[in-house]
């Protein structure tokens, strides 16, 4: 029989992946008649790839909705399976990724995993944020302020004595960091675009 602790992980992992893997951006495009997201600049079904389609508006939405399904699926585990918000976060941010229903060819992680930050702990979320926002007012490169934010996170949760998020953090961020190796690779070659501008 399967124990009580055990239970609570198994329906925090499924509601966490079940929000996670809904993929706003595609949906908002479609419905909106901006086509299919999948076809356009590089692909990728989050943000910044909505923001290519010239619906800025969609664009916002895309990044609040999928920064709230990683937040949601934290609070929903935390509400009714205390001590389980690891593993919802863990599987928001691999039901983003990997949906099963796009063929497991999902987002790249950085809002969703930004939800999930700061619904496991506010103070990591605002870290978050600022090294998010803040490289990116300055570089307008997206996937590198993306990359930076991720990285801060478990970083936030150690210097914040939040070890037990750091360690659910920290390959999430390793994750994030594999998802964006094509855009480390267009760094390191100087060819990352812009913000605004088609590959990123």
């Amino acid at each position: 029989m399967i124990g009580d602790p055990l239970r609570d992980v198994l329906y925090a992992v499924a509601i966490g992946y079940g929000l996670g893997a809904i993929p706003f951006g595609l949906i908002l495009t479609r419905i909106s008649g901006a086509g299919d997201l999948r076809a356009i600049g590089s692909g990728n079904i989050g943000a910044t790839n909505v923001l290519r389609t010239g619906r800025k508006g969609l664009a916002a939405a895309t990044l609040l909705l999928d920064l709230a399904k990683g937040a949601a699926a934290v609070l929903i585990a935390r509400w009714f399976w205390p001590g389980s918000e690891s593993a919802a976060a863990a599987a928001a941010i691999i039901g983003h990724c990997y949906p099963v229903w796009l063929r497991f060819r999902g987002g790249k992680g950085v809002a969703t995993l930004m939800g999930v930050s700061t619904a496991l702990a506010w103070p990591i979320g605002v870290v978050y944020a600022a090294v998010w926002l803040g490289l990116l007012y300055f570089s307008r490169i997206s996937s590198l302020s993306g990359m930076a934010a991720a990285v801060a996170a478990p970083i936030a949760a150690l210097a914040l004595g939040h070890l037990d998020y750091a360690q659910v953090l920290a390959p999430l961020a390793l994750l994030v960091l594999w998802l964006h190796r094509a855009n480390i690779m267009r760094l390191r070659a100087g060819t990352e675009p812009r913000v605004g501008k088609s590959g990123a």
